[in-house]
């Protein structure tokens, strides 16, 4: 198929792109999770609950169940509603004719704040956190944290892109490039590494770190509704939702959703499964958050 986009014709470069998706995707994640694996082991940020002998198994096993779920489901997702909605000429971007050069940061920039909306929407109904808190329940914070989510989970989260890449027109490689940028920056941002104060300091305006996104999975509430980038930083601080450091301390801290202490529940997979099913749904203090209090950063 080629694809036209204002005019041009780049039936190379997304060929290339739709016929090497999958394998662009499991290597790069592959690479980084390598990487990040030997930071933590080298320099962790801190001291875990449970070994990884324990965690690690059930995290990687719900991340392969969800690959073959969303295959099964949705074999193209994203991409393959970028394919189609570049056929039919359809999308935002298409129509107010944007620049070949702008459509690539503007497409993941578009896509980056669809998906932080969509986390503070599974925060803020009841039934989504029920989902959501399977990602939230695991009792440490490291690179398989960013990969455990529960399968209805992703193949809503896989139904909300496809609505937003048809909305918007993103091109092809745009959406592949947007998706691997996600995943490598989701195994960072939990990953359970240290990094220079400074260091930390700057990135935290480009891209979303391991300490600030740790905030996040506090297990107090106040903290757990904040910091919902996973990729780039901006929307937070943009929305409000900003909180530089916990305020027990990032060794202090606890990890973990209230209520779901059980290493037997929330470190193996059919309690994983499970758990949006039973137990009432827990309070809900996004809408009542004290955004900007003495411990949010300025």
């Amino acid at each position: 198929m080629i694809v036209r986009l204002n005019g041009d014709v780049h039936m190379l470069e997304e060929g290339f792109v739709l016929a090497h998706e999958p394998l662009l995707r499991l290597g790069a994640f592959g690479g980084v999770f390598i990487a990040l694996a030997l930071w933590e082991l080298i320099m962790p940020r801190r001291r875990a609950t449970l070994p990884r002998g324990q965690r690690w198994p059930a995290n990687l096993a719900l991340a392969a169940l969800n690959t073959l779920v969303l295959r099964a489901l949705v074999p193209l997702a994203a991409v393959g509603m970028a394919v189609f909605t570049a056929d039919k000429g359809w999308g935002l971007l298409r129509h107010f004719e944007v620049p070949n050069w702008a459509l690539l940061p503007v497409s993941i920039v578009a896509l980056d704040l669809a998906v932080w909306l969509q986390h503070v929407t599974f925060h803020a109904v009841p039934a989504l956190w029920r989902l959501h808190r399977v990602h939230h329940a695991d009792l440490d914070f490291d690179l398989t944290t960013g990969a455990r989510f529960h399968p209805i989970e992703m193949v809503l989260s896989a139904l909300v892109k496809l609505a937003v890449v048809a909305l918007i027109g993103a091109p092809v490689v745009a959406v592949v490039l947007f998706e691997v940028l996600l995943s490598a920056t989701a195994l960072f941002s939990h990953a359970n590494i240290s990094l220079p104060p400074a260091v930390d300091r700057w990135l935290r305006w480009v891209v979303v770190t391991p300490d600030m996104h740790r905030v996040h999975h506090s297990i107090d509430e106040q903290e757990t509704n904040s910091n919902f980038g996973f990729n780039l930083p901006w929307w937070d601080r943009l929305f409000g939702a900003y909180r530089a450091q916990p305020m027990a301390g990032h060794g202090a801290m606890t990890i973990g959703v209230q209520g779901h202490p059980d290493p037997r529940e929330v470190a193996r997979l059919p309690g994983m499964l499970m758990m949006p099913f039973h137990g009432d749904a827990g309070s809900y203090g996004i809408g009542h958050r004290h955004w900007h209090d003495e411990h949010a950063a300025h």
